[in-house]
């Protein structure tokens, strides 16, 4: 079945009713921060999706990162639908068996030794900036809790995650932010030691932006800040909430670099479609959160570390990092050949099925024309519009997205 295609779609309970009926109907209802919408989805499967008319879509932003194996996968749905008839939610007052089994397997693929669990991406943020200030309190004085951040980069929407984001645009009508966060650019390691003083406490970067545009970290940049942290007991912390998870073509992204932090967060595909976050660290770090010290009513409830321990261990069996690295190449390949001389494009970038293609003009009419035909895609930094399919699309499903994307995109030149 090709994208733009017409049928059937409702699953049973929901009512049936059209893209603009449910417009109508959010309008009404929702709060209006997402801005305007054109389409209501409301099935999908593997990489395709179907909106409310029942028109299919090539489904290449997964939710922003978070269906990595695509819609529905099955053995994540097996999962949900079992633990769903078992137990949904209890407590961290209480031991959660299916919590610690996915623990326990994430620490044996990273440098981690220990993990809190939180909801989203932001609340893993907010534990990696909280557990990095009272560390550095207990270890190194009441006063160490300034934080060096990049311009660019983006940590969360709540006010603390949002202090560390490096876009003005966030903070705007936010204020007052929370204090002693400190930017330099991304990739300039020098500015980067220039704002370090004794009173910073860690440092935290995403090793490829991906709200700020889909800009990777040089190699060079990421050794340096572990140099720069290690020389000076700052801690490192790494926001992999978007490109880790083999999104980037290794099960973690700085596993790429050969360089290890001392934090790192996760969200988007960890719940496996559910929310989920966590953050990660050594168990000397962890000592700094001691009973009572952090708490998440919701994070790792049984429902969702269901999910997330057969969407990761499908994820690790399967080498679906590895396919992304590959899939990856054949992409970048089939879109530079097809983009070549387009004078409208003026950067491709990324690692694995993480790409961003920068433009002069017509993004937003780009994203829309593309939708019309069935194809979805976003753009993200003003400038950037950005690919994510599932780690396991098919590469004919590439080609068909190339060959919506390409004209649309040239035809924005004229």
């Amino acid at each position: 079945m090709s994208p733009a295609t017409v049928v059937e779609v409702y699953p049973p309970g929901l009512a049936r009713r059209g893209n603009a009926e449910w417009k109508a109907l959010h309008d009404t209802a929702l709060t209006p921060n997402y801005g305007p919408r054109r389409i209501a989805l409301v099935r999908g499967q593997g990489s395709r999706v179907w909106d409310a008319d029942g028109k299919e879509y090539l489904d290449f932003l997964t939710g922003i990162s978070v269906n990595n194996l695509g819609h529905c996968h099955p053995r994540v749905t097996e999962a949900i639908r079992e633990q769903a008839g078992t137990l949904v939610h209890c407590t961290n007052l209480y031991y959660i068996p299916v919590q610690i089994e996915l623990a326990h397997l994430l620490t044996q693929h990273c440098f981690a030794e220990r993990v809190f669990f939180a909801n989203s991406g932001a609340e893993a943020n907010e534990a990696a900036i909280k557990i990095a200030r009272r560390w550095a309190r207990e270890n190194r004085g009441p006063h160490v809790n300034h934080i060096v951040s990049m311009r660019g980069s983006f940590h969360g929407r709540t006010v603390t995650t949002l202090s560390a984001t490096g876009q003005d645009k966030v903070w705007k009508n936010f204020y007052p932010l929370a204090r002693h966060f400190y930017f330099a650019p991304f990739n300039d390691l020098a500015a980067v030691e220039r704002l370090m003083n004794p009173r910073t406490c860690a440092v935290i970067v995403e090793p490829i932006q991906g709200e700020g545009g889909i800009h990777p970290a040089t190699p060079e940049f990421l050794e340096g800040l572990r140099r720069l942290c290690s020389e000076r007991r700052v801690l490192l912390i790494f926001d992999e909430v978007q490109c880790g998870l083999g999104r980037a073509g290794s099960l973690f992204a700085h596993q790429a670099y050969r360089v290890e932090p001392d934090i790192m967060t996760l969200a988007k595909s960890l719940g496996g479609g559910l929310a989920m976050g966590a953050m990660l660290t050594s168990a000397a770090v962890a000592e700094a959160f001691p009973p009572g010290s952090h708490a998440s009513t919701m994070g790792g409830n049984p429902l969702t570390s269901a999910a997330a321990l057969a969407y990761l261990k499908e994820l690790i069996g399967g080498d679906y990092a590895g396919q992304a690295r590959e899939t990856g190449e054949y992409f970048f390949d089939r879109l530079e050949a097809a983009l070549a001389g387009c004078d409208n494009v003026i950067d491709i970038r990324g690692r694995g099925l993480m790409i961003g293609i920068e433009i002069r003009r017509g993004g937003p009419g780009i994203v829309q024309a593309c939708e019309e035909a069935g194809l979805l895609i976003n753009l993200t930094a003003g400038t950037t519009l950005r690919l994510m399919p599932p780690l396991n699309v098919a590469r004919e499903d590439i080609d068909a997205a190339v060959d919506i994307l390409v004209p649309r995109l040239r035809a924005a030149e004229d």
